[in-house]
């Protein structure tokens, strides 16, 4: 059996600020050695349900974060950035199952520990086929494109209630509680990760149960930027509608596809944000 790994890192286990997941803080350290043992917590179960090939992708911000000296032997690290299918890099229709680790709330979601959808300085909302989507629904689509179901989602209570709304049947672990969006009722680490080892073992003995998540054709996502020049920049793509101000579309036939024009709209987005030529 084979499992994807897609691990960010604000629904870690005792993480509830921004200081711990940022290398610029001084606490960012700590929050690599709890976010490390939450993915060697899944990978253990994982290994316990019989999977021989496990690859993680490391998800959050630089994508360095785990610390591969600690990583669980059995699993495999992708780190780095520059991924074209980011958060799913290396995702294709050889895995018999997907896991989520450490995912958070999409922007906007009352309570939602650190919620944000993908750029969080950048975006103010994407809607997929209309529906506002955060980083579990866009990601389990490019997972469910290869045919791989999402059968693990582990974070705060209200990543876990996004997760199960969009896909029947998926194992959520609540590591956290989110009170506001730099606050949450935490269980201590030892506690979650006997959780996360358990769902993990779970879902994968009920990966058949889970559907892969497919989106219908064509897909559009319509994104909300934070300020009007990206906007103006990301329009530099032909294939980047301008629908307002603040707003475009993308849209393809293809999932990935529309998925990589997404990406490349909000690179270009980003880069708008103070000036592309003032770095």
């Amino acid at each position: 059996m084979k499992v994807y790994m897609s691990v960010d890192m604000e629904g870690a286990s005792g993480i509830t600020s921004s200081k711990l997941i940022s290398r610029k803080e001084k606490e960012y350290d700590r929050g690599r050695k709890l976010l490390t043992a939450d993915v060697n917590a899944a990978i253990k179960g994982a290994l316990k349900a019989g999977a021989k090939d496990i690859l993680v992708n490391d998800s959050h911000g630089s994508m360095t974060n785990i610390l591969i000296e600690d990583l669980e032997e059995g699993a495999r690290l992708i780190t780095g950035s520059n991924k074209p299918l980011l958060q799913m890099a290396g995702i294709d229709d050889s895995f018999d199952a997907a896991f989520f680790v450490a995912y958070h709330a999409r922007e906007g979601t009352e309570a939602g520990l650190l919620n944000h959808t993908i750029m969080g300085s950048v975006v103010t909302e994407i809607r997929r086929n209309g529906e506002v989507m955060g980083e579990t629904g866009i990601n389990a689509g490019i997972a469910g494109a290869f045919g791989v179901p999402v059968v693990l989602v582990t974070g705060d209570d209200k990543v876990g209630a996004e997760a199960s709304a969009l896909i029947p049947g998926i194992e959520t672990v609540t590591v956290k509680t989110g009170l506001d969006r730099h606050t949450a009722s935490c269980l201590p680490p030892r506690q979650a990760h006997k959780m996360i080892e358990e769902a993990a073992v779970r879902a994968l003995q009920r990966r058949e149960e889970v559907a892969p998540h497919c989106e219908q054709r064509p897909v559009v996502f319509d994104v909300t930027f934070k300020t009007t020049p990206s906007v103006s920049m990301a329009c530099l793509f032909p294939c980047v509608e301008r629908l307002a101000p603040k707003q475009i579309r993308v849209v393809d036939d293809d999932y990935v596809a529309a998925f990589k024009k997404l990406w490349g709209a909000l690179l270009l987005g980003m880069s708008a944000m103070g000036g592309v030529l003032e770095r």
